[in-house]
């Protein structure tokens, strides 16, 4: 059976959450049941069913941040909290 795709927000919503030098903070919740991305105040919670382990979560969270912003999972780059909940991305 497919899993099914997940809801992300508008593209607009995320880029409002980002600085004017375009970082991002993220909160992650890796090892998650299901995957969701929500946006709560001034951060954006991201849900992975990928593990915290040689860095899947993180790549899994590109991932959909590129999917979400319509852009390569190259051009996201992590600042900051590698091996943190607590995440900082810069978006284009």
């Amino acid at each position: 059976m497919a899993r099914p795709k997940i809801d992300l927000p508008p593209a607009d919503a995320i880029r409002a959450l980002a600085d004017s030098e375009g970082r991002l903070a993220v909160r992650v919740t890796p090892g998650a049941r299901s995957q969701e991305v929500a946006v709560s105040g001034a951060q954006l919670l991201v849900k992975t069913r990928a593990k915290p382990q040689d860095g899947a979560a993180n790549e899994a969270v590109r991932v959909v941040l590129a999917e979400a912003l319509d852009c390569a999972p190259s051009q996201i780059t992590l600042l900051r909290g590698a091996t943190s909940r607590e995440k900082l991305f810069r978006i284009p």
